[in-house]
């Protein structure tokens, strides 16, 4: 197995130039799939766990579960793996920083931190106090050994909060900061992506979904972005077959969605293909 020193270094330099996807497995076998069909780095992701366990997304998942879940998806492939770790699971900034110690032992090579606070309604921290929050993640992660991707998401576009003009303001003093990699989810559409590109001298991430979901990687890369991510998406893909087929039971009384199901031999090839050597 390539060692976590390797990876972490891997996964560094992956966000120095060029273009890349960054998939997001939901367990073990996720993970050992996408490592086989070609994925060069894996994410976590905070609704694909969530939904394992049967709850619903957003601050409904403990940060011992998230860590947990973490380290078996380091152990599933020698890819490295970047954690979602929502808001990093506290509000105080000191207790951020710990979060991000606790991901490095963990195995992780690099994680996001939102600026949404995980009570009713998901607001959106104040400005100094989510600058202060990425700062102090920053300086942790500074402090670690082996290098550490820091993600700072500004989420409050996509969790209608604040405007375009507020989320430029904060992934740019996000970076002043000191994180790694900005990352604005959901934005309106491809010019307001290229505005946020523009606006600091960093990498930044896009997720493929909303306005973006028709671009390709060609696309993407073209309009400079570093690193493309796809979120929950495939996890929720999943769970509309399931929805489908059972729908398709409930109400037809048929299997006919059956004839669409992967053959088990080549599920069981991928599988072995894409676990940890």
């Amino acid at each position: 197995m390539t060692s976590l020193a390797e990876r972490h270094q891997a996964f560094w330099d992956m966000h120095q130039s060029g273009c890349f996807v960054i998939p997001n497995p939901w367990d073990v076998g996720s993970a050992r799939l996408m490592a086989a069909a070609g994925a060069q780095a894996l994410a976590t992701t905070s609704a694909g766990f969530a939904f394992t366990l049967g709850r619903p997304d957003m601050g409904n998942v403990t940060r011992d579960e998230t860590l947990d879940h973490a380290t078996a998806i380091v152990a599933a492939t020698p890819l490295p793996v970047s954690g979602d770790l929502e808001n990093g699971f506290a509000d105080d900034p000191d207790e951020v920083a710990e979060t991000i110690r606790l991901a490095r032992e963990a195995g992780l090579s690099g994680c996001s931190i939102e600026d949404t606070r995980m009570v009713e309604g998901h607001p959106a921290y104040d400005f100094d106090t989510a600058v202060a929050r990425i700062r102090a993640a920053a300086e942790a992660s500074n402090s670690l050994d082996e290098p550490f991707v820091l993600c700072a998401r500004a989420d409050g576009v996509m969790n209608g909060e604040y405007d375009m003009d507020e989320a430029v303001a904060r992934v740019k003093a996000f970076e002043a900061a000191g994180a790694n990699l900005l990352y604005v989810p959901v934005v309106p559409d491809v010019e307001n992506l290229c505005r946020v590109i523009a606006s600091v001298s960093g990498p930044v991430n896009a997720l493929a979904a909303g306005a973006l979901s028709t671009l390709s990687v060609t696309h993407f890369s073209a309009l400079g972005v570093r690193r493309i991510s796809v979120g929950s998406m495939i996890a929720r893909m999943t769970h509309a077959v399931t929805l489908d087929v059972m729908h398709s039971i409930t109400e037809n009384g048929d299997f006919d969605l059956f004839a669409n199901a992967a053959d088990g031999g080549q599920i069981d090839r991928l599988l072995a293909e894409g676990s940890a050597g």
